[in-house]
């Protein structure tokens, strides 16, 4: 292809330098002046296949300026979506103590919130340690998980290991052991759920109810955003 192209741009030259050499040489009339002032297109046949491939490669040209113009925009805005999702990430997982011995909290005479002292990973700040709230920062689709343990100090001793799970101060989940059975017991559970932003989720200590731990983190809290829809 290349050749063809340089084969036919030599022609057009070797034409053009010609009919300058018979100007100079024989001089031209009225006549002559037009014809050489017309596009070589129209009078040599052999270079107006020059001329429609010069045509051809300036629409490739353009096609591909319009397309890489139309992908580099694109992916511009391709950038900034995941830089909007990248800032807006979120993921904590908190337990309840760090001690080196079993610590219980509770019970209380009023629901409480739990505040779980020890943070594994709190990616987006969304956990506020000092209240024990999660606060989500992008409305998405959560995914949230809660494990309760408690020792009740002695065989037959009453035992409560029993927490609420709640958005917005309305309970979603409610894992709980009371009974008189077993001296220590947990419960777990993990659920999906749609938070919009700002949406305050919490763990509520009901009344009666009390949890262990120690460094071996029996209790814990966890979250993270599988994706946003906003």
């Amino acid at each position: 292809m290349k050749a063809f192209i340089f084969l036919c741009l030599l022609h057009v030259a070797f034409s053009m330098a010609r009919a300058d050499y018979t100007n100079s040489n024989w001089g031209s009339s009225s006549g002559s002046s037009e014809k050489q002032d017309e596009p070589v297109c129209t009078t040599d046949q052999a270079s107006c296949g020059c001329c429609l491939m010069q045509r051809q490669m300036h629409r490739m040209e353009t096609f591909f300026n319009e397309t890489f113009k139309y992908l580099e925009e694109n992916l511009m805005r391709t950038r900034t979506i995941l830089n909007n999702v990248r800032s807006s990430r979120s993921a904590f997982s908190v337990a309840l103590t760090n001690a080196n011995t079993l610590t219980c909290t509770g019970p209380f005479r009023d629901d409480t919130f739990v505040r779980y002292s020890h943070v594994f990973i709190n990616l987006g700040n969304g956990y506020d340690v000092s209240t024990g709230f999660f606060t989500a920062p992008r409305s998405g689709v959560y995914s949230l998980a809660l494990t309760v343990y408690s020792d009740a100090g002695a065989p037959a001793s009453s035992l409560a290991a029993c927490v609420n799970l709640q958005v917005n101060n309305v309970v979603v989940a409610g894992p709980q052991e009371r009974n008189q059975q077993d001296q220590e017991d947990s419960a777990s559970i993990v659920i999906v759920v749609h938070l919009q932003a700002g949406d305050i989720v919490t763990v509520h200590l009901p009344i009666g109810c009390f949890l262990c731990d120690d460094k071996s983190h029996y209790n814990t809290f966890s979250g993270y955003l599988l994706y946003g829809t906003e």
